[in-house]
């Protein structure tokens, strides 16, 4: 792969990151305030290392830019 390839690659899988984010939280919340809320604790714990995940991805691309 050229240097632009890996850069379109990243960004491409930065933005199925953010997806997963934005999937998580909303089925989270569904959660928050029910009797199962350990499985919205478990999501928001998921949610948290996607996020940690997208901030490596943005360093990752960075080095290359």
């Amino acid at each position: 792969m050229t240097h632009d390839s890996d850069l379109a690659e990243l960004s491409t899988v930065r933005a199925q990151v953010d997806d997963l984010i934005r999937r998580v939280v909303a089925v989270a919340e569904h959660y928050d305030d029910s009797a199962d809320s350990a499985v919205a604790a478990d999501l928001y714990a998921a949610e948290r290392s996607l996020v940690a995940a997208r901030r490596q991805l943005d360093r990752a691309t960075d080095h290359l830019g």
